[in-house]
């Protein structure tokens, strides 16, 4: 009997350390990712203390107008959409502080007002006195408040499922738990768990490409974000926005994806009922990335909107 224990037991450890040889995953080595993901030494200034990934396309003379990416994310995100765009629109995009190769923020502050003081500093380096701003999710709540915060510095706002209401698990004033399995993040990411992820982000999961899963997966283990990320949970408060999306004058563009399972598209009512100026429209049968599952198919109306049309 007691063989039969050890001999249970020990098959159990093996599996354990079979799981754990599989999802092992170190940060990837900085060089290989540049080599791979920027086009270039181009693609990296300095400003506000960071090395910021970014990119600057379309006309220098066009309407500016900036995309802010979600939770997790990085500028590429934003692929569809801004090779659509630049032919009339000035396209600038970075990796915010702490994500894909911009990478950590030195400063350790990963909080909304640091964000804007990040925005103000692209755009001040860039010559740029106002811009549109388009923000997804997390990036939606960093435009929307900049919005609030900067009046002068914003023309028009695209949110796409944007964050901002508190939620199940997440509470006003309630600093964000990180749960203990979380703290393994540093060290386990396999690319099969950020398949799974994207896909619920999807509408229709047939439409992610293994090209997309693979860069997801690398700028997620590029050098610092995954202890980044931590940091980033581990700091963030959320406080009730309805005065300071009442505050907003620019017009907005609230575009949700009918399947959206991150945020439900219920929750643009919050928005309808808060802005100023405000319309609001929900994709059939998309995620919570309408910009990657479908970018042809959703542009035409931010163009629109982008136009004062």
């Amino acid at each position: 009997m007691r063989r039969a224990v050890l001999f249970a037991l020990g098959g159990l450890l093996l599996a354990l350390a079979l799981v754990a040889a599989w999802a092992w995953q170190p940060d990837r080595d900085r060089a290989v990712l540049e080599a791979r993901h920027a086009r270039g030494p181009e693609d990296f200034v300095a400003v506000a203390g960071l090395r910021l990934h970014l990119r600057d396309e379309g006309p220098r003379d066009a309407q500016a107008v900036i995309l802010l990416h979600g939770f997790g994310a990085s500028l590429h995100t934003w692929d569809g959409w801004a090779g659509l765009l630049a032919d009339r629109f000035r396209i600038i995009r970075f990796d915010l502080p702490g994500f894909g190769l911009t990478g950590p923020d030195p400063t350790g502050d990963y909080g909304d007002a640091r964000a804007h003081a990040v925005l103000v500093a692209v755009m001040d380096r860039l010559g740029i006195g106002r811009a549109s701003l388009i923000g997804s999710s997390m990036g939606g709540r960093i435009a929307w408040s900049f919005a609030a915060a900067h009046p002068e510095r914003v023309d028009r706002l695209v949110l796409v499922a944007p964050d901002g209401f508190e939620s199940p698990g997440r509470t006003y004033g309630v600093p964000t738990r990180v749960p203990p399995f979380a703290r393994l993040l540093p060290y386990f990411m396999p690319e099969a768990q950020v398949r799974w992820s994207l896909a619920g982000a999807y509408g229709d999961a047939s439409r992610m490409t293994e090209e997309v899963v693979r860069r997801t997966h690398e700028m997620l283990i590029a050098p610092g974000v995954r202890r980044a990320i931590l940091d980033r949970i581990a700091g963030h408060v959320l406080h009730p926005p309805e005065e300071r999306l009442r505050s907003i004058t620019a017009p907005v563009l609230v575009l949700w994806g009918e399947k959206d399972r991150a945020i439900p598209a219920a929750r643009a009512e919050d928005y309808r009922a808060n802005l100023r100026d405000v319309r609001v429209v929900v994709f059939p049968g998309l995620g919570h990335l309408p910009f990657e599952e479908d970018p042809s198919g959703t542009v035409a109306l931010v163009r629109s909107f982008l136009d004062g049309n």
